[in-house]
């Protein structure tokens, strides 16, 4: 049996079902699930076709073939430490949609495995569903596999079913491995839990209807879900001990064993962390390319977590710096042909990889000194539980997540207090919090403002009002210092007074003051008391429900107790306004024109400008965004009033309210409501009236991540300004073009069709050029039996017409190999081509290229047929040419 690669592997069993069965091939869905809320992401390869299974949507056609990105993490925890498991796997999968059904699948299966991959028919063997007859007939008598070959086994093992739905029986088939893999125990066989008989196919027959009580009636059309581990398959081929030793894995494996300087199978720890790292380094280069991106919740978290866990890994084994780009160049490399856009979003998946493992390197090294001592103290105290508030520390201050926690200390059999560690997110012990550092001289340590009474909290105030006296509350300041290694670092306090030139932040109960939230950019402006004036920077929200005013002291000094006034900066303010009442007419607009799947992805509002990213899988068109401005336009010329009513989120939603989807809300809502066009969940401030806006532009749409485009837009007098400034680039460009800027675009296809027509002229010169540089050529050419060899040396020839020279030649000549040279510029140029019947008698211009293009310090490549190469030196082009000659005689031996 031929030990197929995985590409290899994947290729037969597409094309299998694709040319001889008629099966539609499909590309891998992305590893994020379009409309399923169920997933977080997909885990099997039938999960993305479920709309066609239940009927929602009607299937492309009744057959299909994929071969699709799963992401599984309910065991990550084991990743590594058996080589069975993995987080990132491929299913190969071929679906009936009411086409065929049980005969065809098993033959299909049985003749795959056995005819096309020439798997030994003797060591499969077939199970299937203990009352499923029909399938017992089709192997015995169809297949012809023995009574005793076929494994009949319960509901448990073959039997898929989730709950009320569409289910059925399974036919699986295993692979017998041999005794070296086997338990050794007397009467071992399919269906032992060892490692001698791995299932490698899983035809589901999906036949029947349960109504969720345990009865089944016979659905009308019959599907075949079918799944194939293509590494588990690839393990059986090419007859190795796991998924991490066949090709594309082993060369990831190779990969991270070079860059350790650790051979792989020579101690289990390392063994451990090189798995770790091969496998999640798999997942997540997969997951960057489909637009999933580090954060701390859903999808991003599951990403974020296994960047850090390799990362992690590398430092057990010794790796010093940033490594796991080189490792995401191989995953590229050994998947791009079957996945191209690995390479077309290798820039994002590298950048995207490259900030995760920075920003986790800036913060482990501390954390893990820490934890480090933590378990020496649990060792000398005889215990194997770590306190969860030292455990939320090492969260909190050094952004460790419990799971890395849990993950190191269940390397020496230890554990959390995982109910006292969610305590502490709770109710934020303040002894967790004294050793913070802080990374933003502007955003005061978060921790100062925890280590404030509890009883001190803030209220927004500022929907009709701009300014407002309230008693200074709490004061925090911030004081920039060198650390030991020479770094700047902030150290922030809680004060009783802060003088002129101070740095830090203001808290009162009620503040005018919007803080950052929703996409809403904070609130700037002035607190002024009787003795000083503190200038408003920025304001967020910190712990504790508090809302900072960051910012310094301009003049005097503020102190505790101190009655304040704070004024919010109005005409900034009426310009954010502005821009996020926009933002909810952009919404409705994109909905209206392309779609209700449009769902906000994220949104940034300032006074400058809106941005808005939303769920849509392609560019939009020229017409669509002219559409989208002209609705939006017009909502702002009706005058629209906007009206704002706080109520439960039952009464939002039987409004028709949008809620931002993932958002968590409390029991009460406010509904930003502009007539019945545009209806939000929304905490933001905004206009009173459409017609405040003034003005709406769209400047840019692109695209951020796969399913993801990205808006941003100017209103009002950014609009205005925006029309100006290409007003005055328009003008610039009439003058550059000595045109009127009405008759601007006649002038410049004027211009192109001007240049168009010099290059053609200048294309038929170099031409000529180079034909004039060959002169009577074809009476030097040199014949080894039936092919002609011809080699010329050209002056001021480009690539293009030698090729065009080549072609003449190889049509005078015929059986024959053109080997040029050009020195143009003080650069050499090598083409060689070679005729289909040279190829045939041994040629191969690519070779041949190679062998010369050294000659005159160059390199280059290429097919049988063509080939080129660039070089640097001139003087050799008659001895690279000769040698060419030489080369060719050889081939044509």
């Amino acid at each position: 049996m031929k030990k197929y690669g995985v590409n290899e592997l994947r290729e037969m069993y597409l094309s299998y079902f694709e040319e001889r069965n008629g099966h539609l091939r499909m590309n891998s869905f992305s590893l994020v699930p379009h409309n399923d809320k169920s997933l977080l992401l997909i885990n099997a390869g039938m999960a993305p076709l479920k709309p066609y299974f239940t009927g929602q949507e009607v299937p492309p056609r009744k057959r299909v073939t994929t071969c699709q990105k799963c992401i599984r993490t309910g065991d990550i925890e084991n990743v590594g430490k058996t080589a069975r498991h993995g987080t990132f796997f491929e299913m190969l999968g071929n679906f009936s949609f009411g086409d065929y059904f049980k005969h065809e699948a098993i033959k299909w299966s049985w003749e795959f495995l056995t005819e096309v991959v020439g798997l030994d028919a003797d060591r499969l063997y077939p199970s299937i569903y203990q009352d499923d007859d029909e399938a017992f007939e089709i192997w015995n008598k169809e297949v012809g596999i023995a009574p005793e070959r076929i494994f009949r086994f319960g509901k448990e093992d073959n039997f898929w079913e989730h709950g009320a739905g569409p289910c059925g029986p399974c036919s699986e088939i295993y692979y017998d491995r041999g005794e070296k893999y086997g338990c050794g125990k007397p009467g071992c066989t399919v269906g032992c839990d060892c490692d001698r008989y791995m299932e490698v196919w899983n035809n589901v027959f999906t036949q029947f209807e349960n109504d969720g009580k345990g009865n089944y009636t016979t659905l009308q059309n019959k599907n075949i879900d079918t799944g194939m581990g293509l590494e588990r398959l690839a393990v059986v081929v090419q007859d190795v001990d796991s998924i991490f030793d066949v090709d594309t894995i082993k060369a990831i494996r190779d990969k991270v064993s070079e860059k350790a300087g650790v051979s792989y199978g020579t101690n289990y720890d390392s063994d451990v962390s090189i798995r770790v790292i091969t496998d999640h380094m798999r997942s997540a280069t997969f997951m960057t390319s489909d637009g999933i991106t580090p954060s701390n919740e859903g999808r991003g978290y599951v990403l974020r977590r296994l960047i850090r866990r390799a990362a992690r890994h590398g430092r057990l084994l010794g790796i010093k710096g940033a490594f796991l780009n080189d490792i995401v160049a191989t995953v590229i490399e050994n998947s791009k042909d079957a996945y191209p856009e690995l390479v077309e979003k290798k820039a994002f998946i590298f950048s995207t990889i490259e900030n995760e493992e920075s920003s986790f390197n800036k913060t482990i090294d501390q954390g893990l000194e820490i934890l480090a001592e933590y378990k020496k103290e649990l060792k000398e105290k005889g215990s194997t539980v770590l306190d969860g508030e030292k455990a939320f520390k090492l969260h909190d201050t050094y952004g460790f997540p419990l799971d890395l926690t849990k993950d190191i200390l269940e390397e020496d059999n230890l554990s959390v207090d995982e109910d006292k560690f969610h305590e502490c997110m709770e109710v934020q012990k303040t002894t967790a919090r004294n050793a913070r550092k802080v990374t933003n001289y502007m955003g005061a340590d978060a921790t100062v403002f925890e280590l404030l009474p509890l009883d001190i909290k803030s209220e927004f105030d500022g929907y009709d009002k701009l300014e407002k006296d309230d008693k200074i509350l709490a004061l925090t300041l911030n004081t920039l210092m060198k650390a030991e290694d020479g770094t700047d670092k902030v150290a922030s306090t809680v004060e009783d007074k802060l003088t002129e030139g101070a740095n830090g932040a203001v808290i009162v109960a009620s503040t005018p003051f919007y803080a950052t939230m929703g996409g809403q950019i904070g609130d700037t402006g002035v607190i002024k008391t009787a003795n000083g004036v503190f200038v408003v920077q920025d304001t967020t929200k910190v712990a504790g429900d508090k809302i900072a005013h960051h910012g310094y002291v301009e003049s005097g000094e503020i102190s505790v107790g101190d009655i304040a006034t704070l004024t919010v900066d109005s005409q900034r303010r009426g310009l954010i306004c502005k821009n996020h009442s926009a933002t909810h007419l952009l919404q409705k607009a994109l909905k209206t024109v392309l779609g209700d799947h449009v769902e906000q992805k994220g949104s940034f509002v300032s006074e400058g400008r809106l941005r808005f990213d939303f769920s849509h899988n392609n560019a939009m068109s020229a017409e669509e965004i002219a559409e989208v401005e002209k609705i939006v336009n017009a909502k702002i010329e009706e005058g629209i009033a906007v009206e704002t009513k706080v109520m439960t989120i039952d009464e939002a939603k039987k409004t028709g309210a949008m809620a931002l989807f993932g958002e968590k809300y409390g029991e009460t809502v406010r509904v930003v409501m502009m007539s019945d066009f545009s209806r939000e969940f929304c905490g933001g401030t905004h206009v009173s009236n459409t017609s405040s806006i003034g003005l709406f532009k769209i400047v840019s749409e692109t695209g951020i991540s796969s399913g993801v485009r990205r808006i941003e837009a100017l209103t009002g007098e950014g609009a205005i300004s925006y029309y100006k400034e290409l007003e005055a680039e328009i003008l610039k460009a009439s003058a550059v073009a000595k045109s009127e800027p009405s008759k601007l675009a006649d002038k410049i296809e004027s211009l192109l069709a001007e240049i168009k027509a010099l290059t053609s002229e200048n294309k038929k010169l170099k031409d000529k050029i180079a034909k004039d540089a060959a002169g009577d050529a074809l009476s030097g050419a040199v014949k080894v039996g039936d092919t002609s060899i011809l080699s010329l040396a050209l002056s001021g020839a480009d690539v293009a017409s030698m090729r065009n020279l080549g072609d003449d030649y190889k049509a005078k000549l015929g059986n024959s190999v053109i080997i040029m040279a050009s020195d143009a510029d003080g650069k050499v140029s090598l083409l060689v081509m070679a005729s289909d019947d040279a190829v045939a008698s041994g040629i191969h211009a690519g070779n041949i290229i190679k062998k010369i293009a050294p000659v005159v310090g160059g390199g280059g490549g290429g097919r049988p047929n063509m080939a080129q190469a660039g070089g640097k030196d001139a003087s050799k082009i008659d001895e690279a040419l000769k040698l060419g000659v030489e080369e060719a005689k050889t081939m044509l031996g």
